[in-house]
C-alpha cells in the first residue's frame, strides 16, 4: 500500500447504518425492532503517520462473532490493501441494535436467543457501508497534529450485587471496582480546529432493557451524537472494561423512565471537560502496531465453534485453548490494548498501574466477542458473567501475564 511521508495526517467520519426494516435486536431475550429512537453508525478514525496507516471502527451494535470480523477485514483489504492488523473494529454494546453476522460462537452463551434466521442482507449493508466509510476517511486524510488526555466520569457503577448469603446477581453494586477513566484521542488540525475524537470509557448499553423495542445507541449513542453537535465533529465512543460496569440507570423500559438525556450531562459533559484540558496537539506522531494471541482455557463441557477454528488450539490432552486475539496500538507515550472480550474492570486497572507507559487505554469489545473475562476472584464469587463465560478462572492470570510482560518490554523501544 503506497504511503507517503508527508507527515502525520488524519480524518474521521460517520455513516448511517440504521435498518429500514425490523430487526432482530441482540443484547437480551429475542425481540424484533418496532421502530428508532436514534439513528445507530459506523464512524471511523483514520491515522497515518507516513510509515504506518491505522483505521479505527465504532459501531453502534451489541456485539458479533469474529467470523464477521474475519469477513470484514478481508473485504477491507481486498477493496483497500489495509491489512486486518492496521483495522480495529469495536461496537458499543448498545443493547437496542438490530444483531449481524452469524451467531456462531454465541449461541452456546445466550441459549433461545438465537434460534431465528439471521439476516444476511442487512449484514451486507453493515459491512460495505463500513467498507465506504473506511475508503472515505482515508480519501480525506489531512495534516493534522494529535493530543491524548484523561478525565472521569460517575456514569457507571458496579453491577454485580451481592446478597447476604453472598450470592452474586445483576443489579447495583456502589461499593463493587469500576473502571471510571475517560480516555481521550484528539485530531485536530494546524490551526486548532477539530477532525475528530475518540472517547474511551467502560459503561454497559443497558440504560433500555429488554422492554424497549425501538432501534437505539443507548447511552454511548446519545453521549456521541451530543459530542458531535457541540463540537462540530465526528465523535467515537470507544467501550472500556465493562463486563461488570454498568450505567448508573439501567434497564429501563423507555428512554424518559431510564434518565437516558441525562448521560449527556453524567458522561458528555465530563468528555467535554477533559477535552478542554488537553495540550496542544504534535504533528511528530509514530504509530506502532502489533498483535498477540493469548492462549487460555476453554471451559469443560462446551464446543468450540468450527466456524472459528482460527481462534482455538487442541492440545494432545485434548483440551481446547482459546486464542484471543489483543491488538496493540502505541501512540508516541500512550498505549492501547484491545481484546474481543467484555473484561472486569479491575483487570484493566490492573494492566494500567502496571504499565511503564503514561497512558494506558483498553478497548474492550473489539473485532469480534468472546464473551465475558472475569476476575479468578469473580469466577469464584459465580453470578451471570462466570456462569456464561466459555473462559475459565485461568483467563486473568494468562491474559494478565503477557499483556503486562508485553507492555513492559516494549516500553522505550
Amino acid at each position: 500500500m503506497p504511503l507517503d511521508a508527508a507527515g502525520f495526517r488524519a480524518a474521521a467520519t460517520k455513516i448511517d447504518i440504521t435498518p429500514a426494516t425490523p430487526q432482530w435486536l441482540l443484547g437480551y431475550d429475542a425481540r424484533k425492532s418496532t421502530g428508532v429512537h436514534d439513528r445507530i453508525y459506523h464512524r471511523v478514525m483514520a491515522m497515518d503517520d507516513g510509515r504506518t496507516q491505522f483505521v479505527l471502527v465504532s459501531s453502534d451494535l451489541c456485539l458479533f462473532s469474529p467470523e464477521l470480523y474475519d469477513q470484514a477485514a478481508e473485504a477491507l483489504r481486498q477493496a483497500t490493501g489495509i491489512e486486518r492488523k492496521q483495522f480495529w473494529w469495536a461496537v458499543t454494546h448498545t443493547h437496542s441494535a438490530p444483531e449481524v453476522g452469524s451467531p456462531d460462537v454465541y449461541k452456546a452463551l445466550l441459549k433461545g436467543r438465537s434460534e431465528h434466521e439471521w439476516d444476511r442482507a442487512y449484514t451486507a449493508q453493515v459491512i460495505a457501508s463500513l467498507i465506504h466509510a473506511v475508503e472515505q476517511a482515508r480519501s480525506s486524510l489531512e495534516p493534522a497534529r494529535l493530543s491524548v488526555g484523561l478525565g472521569m466520569s460517575m456514569a457507571n457503577i458496579n453491577r454485580r450485587a451481592r446478597d447476604v448469603d453472598g450470592k452474586v446477581t445483576l443489579g447495583l453494586n456502589p461499593d463493587g471496582p469500576v473502571d471510571r477513566q475517560i480516555g481521550l484521542i484528539r485530531v485536530e488540525r494546524a490551526d486548532g480546529s477539530l477532525i475528530g475524537l475518540a472517547a474511551n470509557y467502560a459503561i454497559h448499553g443497558t440504560v433500555l432493557s429488554g422492554a424497549n423495542t425501538a432501534i437505539s445507541g443507548d447511552a454511548p449513542g446519545v453521549v456521541t451524537e451530543y459530542l458531535e453537535k457541540t463540537l462540530g465533529a465526528t465523535v467515537l465512543f470507544v467501550n472500556g472494561a465493562a463486563g461488570n460496569a454498568a450505567p448508573i440507570y439501567s434497564v429501563y423500559p423507555t428512554p424518559a423512565a431510564g434518565h437516558l438525556s441525562q448521560f449527556r450531562v453524567l458522561l458528555g459533559d465530563r468528555i467535554l471537560q477533559a477535552n478542554q484540558a488537553l495540550t496542544k496537539g504534535t504533528a511528530d506522531v509514530n504509530l506502532q502496531l502489533d498483535e498477540l494471541q493469548v492462549e487460555t482455557p476453554l471451559k469443560t463441557g462446551l464446543e468450540w465453534p468450527p466456524q472459528v477454528s482460527r481462534y482455538a488450539r487442541v492440545e494432545d490432552s485434548g483440551r481446547v485453548l482459546v486464542r484471543l486475539p489483543v491488538r496493540v496500538l502505541q501512540l508516541n507515550d500512550t498505549v492501547i490494548w484491545a481484546a474481543p472480550v467484555e473484561l472486569f474492570s479491575e483487570i484493566a486497572i490492573d494492566v494500567r498501574s502496571r504499565s511503564p507507559f503514561p497512558r494506558t487505554l483498553y478497548f474492550g469489545y473489539t473485532n469480534g466477542w468472546f464473551g465475558y473475562l472475569p476476575t479468578a476472584r469473580g469466577f469464584a464469587e459465580g453470578g451471570y458473567e462466570p456462569q456464561t463465560s466459555v473462559l475459565t478462572e485461568a483467563a486473568e492470570g494468562d491474559l494478565t501475564r503477557q499483556v503486562i510482560t508485553y507492555l513492559q518490554g516494549s516500553a522505550g523501544r
